[in-house]
């Protein structure tokens, strides 16, 4: 599937990171690309990946509501073609407290990484479905096994997406349409930035490297494994997590996310 010339990948979340990786590794098996970021800087990438010889469209769009997840599917429908593989990667972070966070950015994490991901896992999955051919990749986080003190919003939308990957992944069973959900520790990319978690201990502790992440997700993906966690540590980790009680996570995760933690070190 991955040789074939002039097949579909479409990426959210592609400017930077895991998503830009993700791209290029498609680019590389011959698929040609649909990349989406709401900044600007996805056109930036977009001339990297043709600088490496990959056939790329570019889209800035607001992948938090349903105007932009139709906005971006106009986009799949000027390509002439349907999505063959489809990297559901576009997310938002947020740190500090909950109750001091502004309305307005918790809320958009949510829209971000629950609803507008949702809404393009549907109109994509429809037409995987119809045509009995596909493969997703959802971007979840090894967040979703504990509770994220000073991360809630977060760590509770990735909770959701990690479990809703299990779940469409079994519906479709048998449908010739397969579900993966990559699931990352911390990762040596933007999100911690713009997440206001530079002062923090995770912010500053050393991350993995996105390349990494990415081709950990894309050979799960081509393989149609259900689910990978990207490095031993992280594989550490959600093992634990499984066994600590959430109150013990808790905590755990406040002496990472607390700000100024990364100071106090």
């Amino acid at each position: 599937m991955g040789q074939e010339i002039g097949k579909l990948a479409l990426v959210t979340g592609a400017s930077s990171g895991i998503g830009l990786e993700l791209a290029r590794l498609a680019a590389k098996d011959g698929y040609d690309l649909l990349i989406a970021a709401d900044e600007t800087d996805i056109h930036d990438a977009a001339e990297k990946l043709r600088s490496e010889g990959a056939k790329v469209v570019s889209v800035v769009v607001d992948l938090s509501d349903e105007e932009g997840v139709d906005e971006l599917f106009v986009e799949v429908g000027k390509s002439g073609r349907e999505v063959d593989l489809l990297f559901a990667n576009a997310g938002r972070g947020l740190g500090h407290g909950f109750l001091d966070q502004d309305d307005a950015e918790w809320l958009r994490v949510i829209d971000t990484n629950i609803v507008g991901t949702l809404l393009l896992l549907k109109k994509v999955g429809q037409q995987m479905r119809d045509r009995g051919e596909g493969r997703i990749l959802i971007t979840g986080s090894i967040a979703g096994f504990m509770p994220g003190t000073f991360q809630a919003v977060y760590n509770g939308t990735k909770a959701f997406i990690d479990s809703f990957s299990f779940a469409l992944r079994e519906e479709l069973r048998d449908t010739g349409v397969t579900v993966t959900c990559l699931m990352p520790g911390a990762t040596d990319t933007r999100f911690f930035e713009r997440a206001g978690l530079l002062d923090t201990k995770i912010g500053q502790d050393e991350k993995d490297d996105p390349r990494d992440v990415a081709e950990a997700g894309y050979q799960a993906l081509m393989a149609g494994d259900g689910a990978v966690v990207s490095g031993w540590k992280n594989k550490i980790k959600s093992s634990l997590a499984n066994v600590t009680p959430a109150e013990t996570l808790a905590k755990q995760h406040r002496k990472m996310a607390e700000p100024g933690s990364g100071q106090q070190q």
